[in-house]
């Protein structure tokens, strides 16, 4: 029969008999753990973490915000339209009307709301109206420096709160792209100054707006210029060298590299092509198709900017461009006096 008293119990250990003793010597206690890529004996479901991933995504969205520099005329408007493919940014005045250029730079931000196929995107287009429209361009740049630096005070600010959000909003600019006149020449002093001074705080991609008024020739060597006066100068554009993070990376990249700046043309207007609805502007000459890269670059900037590198430009204006931010104003608030 069963006690119900407590079992007495030594505090000495057990004798062992001899031939337990030599089966336990031959499986130690202290077992290493398995290699990471170890065999699994059955199914697990691992891979339903991307899964869970993209279902949570999907249902809070995600936020990208993009700047567009560059003189007026250009097509930055239409370029982010055909970007998105979608009436994103409008022209700030009607056909038909004089646009007055304004006297220094001011900074236009509209957001939308764009959903594809269940995603939904919270994009944020800055526009810098009078951007060297002038006739001394001396520190134009200065308004654009301070609109970054003032969201990445006010995301340090959220973030330092002892009560703070469970989600911060984010309206650090992710990615900057740079439309360079084309010229057919070399950059301008501006053009230099400008990538020197922003690619420090900004992920700056250039790019040669209204590549159709270059010849392929013209265009080659343009495109060449443009890369040595970046090599000399020591300016550093998206996506950088010292970011690569493995060796596929950097083979992508570099083959990225190799295009930039990328020579686009931007529209929003459809046109029939062998029965067809593409996007495209009409010429004398014929149409020229904006997504057919025979025709031009614009959807390697599309891939860039979407398909394969937005969450990389976040990524990078978080860890480095933010952190940089962080760090410096942090010790400056440190300092004692």
């Amino acid at each position: 029969g069963s006690s119900l008293e407590p079992e007495e119990r030594s505090m000495e250990p057990r004798a062992v008999p001899e031939e337990e003793e030599e089966e336990e010597e031959a499986v130690p206690l202290s077992v290493a753990p398995g290699p990471v890529g170890c065999q699994l004996f059955g199914y697990v479901g691992i891979e339903a973490v991307l899964d869970q991933m993209k279902i949570k995504t999907m249902k809070t969205g995600f936020e990208f915000n993009i700047m567009v520099v560059g003189q007026s005329g250009l097509g930055k408007s239409t370029m982010v339209n055909t970007l998105f493919k979608s009436k994103v940014s409008r022209k700030s005045s009607q056909p038909g009307q004089e646009e007055r250029i304004p006297k220094t730079v001011q900074l236009q931000s509209i957001t939308r709301v764009i959903e594809e196929k269940g995603v939904k995107m919270k994009l944020t287009v800055t526009d810098t109206p009078g951007f060297g429209d002038q006739i001394n361009n001396e520190n134009c740049w200065d308004p654009i420096i301070k609109y970054i630096n003032e969201q990445y005070e006010r995301y340090l600010r959220e973030e330092i709160l002892i009560t703070r959000k469970r989600k911060i909003p984010d309206t650090r600019v992710h990615g900057c792209v740079y439309f360079v006149p084309p010229t057919g020449h070399w950059l301008r002093p501006l053009d230099l100054e400008f990538m020197r001074r922003l690619s420090k705080i900004v992920n700056v991609v250039p790019v040669i707006a209204k590549a159709d008024t270059l010849t392929l020739e013209e265009r080659a060597e343009f495109k060449q210029r443009i890369q040595e006066d970046l090599k000399t100068h020591a300016i550093s554009v998206y996506p950088q060298e010292d970011f690569d993070q493995d060796p596929e990376d950097r083979a992508l990249n570099d083959r990225i590299r190799e295009k930039i700046p990328f020579a686009v043309v931007g529209a929003d207007q459809e046109h029939q092509v062998n029965g067809k609805r593409v996007l495209g502007r009409k010429t004398k000459w014929g149409i020229i198709e904006v997504e057919n890269p025979a025709h031009c670059e614009f959807p390697l900037l599309r891939d860039l900017l979407i398909r394969s590198h937005l969450q990389d430009l976040k990524d990078i204006t978080h860890n480095v461009h933010y952190e940089s931010y962080r760090v410096r104003r942090l010790n400056e608030s440190n300092r004692p006096g």
